[in-house]
């Protein structure tokens, strides 16, 4: 880096410009950020865990209050419960939200990415997810903390930006003039119709939806997040055409969560979107059209059955 370069940095430094936030983070890059005021690392496990050990200065909102109501967790709280959620935090636009659950498998990286999607939905543009979570922090041997954080509530009172949010109307629309690419994220069974969400009314896949397993974007055998070369690899399994929407669904916008980090955020894909409902929502719409992968009649009616004999025992 020339003089002139050193000189800028230095500038924007002392001005309170920075560079724009990377996706992920792995935990040596964070620690030192630590010390800025305006990094906020958001923890979404359960109090018990976060309680127990937590990375210095994390504030606590478990998953759950991310996510919609038993009947399709992949629907979005009330606007003015994220609101009031993004308040508690004192998050605003200039937050550098970190976002780190517990990093178990790539599962919970679903998590992360789900939160985080919301948080750019709702205005922030500087996010993070702590690559691998606590499980990486802690393999780094890098300090937690049990001390909770009181953070002053802020003001800010983002409306819902709705660039990244397919709905089930626009998902309709979609599949009836074949204008986008719908990805389905879910692993074999589902995309094959062998098995179904027990929220889901039916088992298949959207209508031409090509699949891309969730699976794919870590580290074989760990919770790691791939870097940007080996996502942009991943990505190109989709054929995207210039223009056209990709939108991303999974049973409850869980999995699907990271099909729509990796080829967004990652991979740098444009017009990516997250069916957030995903297929717990289309199933339970009374105008619902043909699925694709559907068992037949009799494999449904059976499925049906064992459903409500687990629900009846447990």
């Amino acid at each position: 880096m020339n003089h002139k370069l050193i000189a800028l940095a230095l500038s924007l430094g002392s001005t309170g410009w920075s560079l724009a936030a990377q996706p992920l983070l792995t935990p040596a890059a964070l620690q030192p950020l630590l010390k800025d005021p305006q990094v906020r690392v958001i923890d979404i496990r359960e109090p018990k865990g976060f309680d127990a050990a937590h990375i210095p200065g994390a504030v606590n909102a478990p998953y759950g209050k991310w996510r919609g109501p038993a009947s399709n967790p992949g629907e979005l709280p009330d606007q003015a419960k994220l609101v009031a959620l993004v308040q508690s935090l004192g998050l605003t636009p200039q937050t550098h939200a970190v976002v780190v659950s517990t990093g178990k498998d790539a599962t919970d990286f679903g998590a992360m990415a789900r939160v985080y999607w919301t948080l750019k939905s709702l205005g922030l543009t500087e996010l993070s997810i702590v690559n691998g979570g606590m499980q990486a922090w802690d393999a780094a041997k890098l300090p937690t903390s049990t001390t909770a954080v009181q953070v002053a509530p802020s003001t800010y009172a983002p409306t819902f930006d709705a660039r990244w949010l397919a709905t089930r109307d626009d998902v309709q629309q979609h599949v009836k003039l074949s204008n986008a690419v719908l990805v389905d994220s879910r692993p074999d069974a589902f995309y094959q119709g062998k098995t179904q969400a027990p929220a889901a009314k039916l088992a298949g896949t959207l209508p031409g939806a090509v699949q891309l397993d969730f699976n794919q974007w870590f580290v074989p055998g760990s919770s790691t997040f791939v870097e940007t070369a080996k996502a942009k690899k991943v990505a190109a399994h989709i054929q995207h055409p210039e223009g056209q929407d990709a939108v991303a669904f999974c049973n409850t916008g869980h999995w699907a969560a990271t099909d729509w980090f990796g080829l967004s955020e990652v991979a740098g894909l444009p017009n990516v979107k997250l069916y957030a409902g995903s297929m717990v929502d289309w199933t339970q719409s009374p105008d619902m059209p043909p699925m694709q992968n559907m068992p037949g009649r009799g494999e449904q009616l059976l499925r049906a059955t064992q459903q409500w004999w687990q629900k009846k025992l447990n």
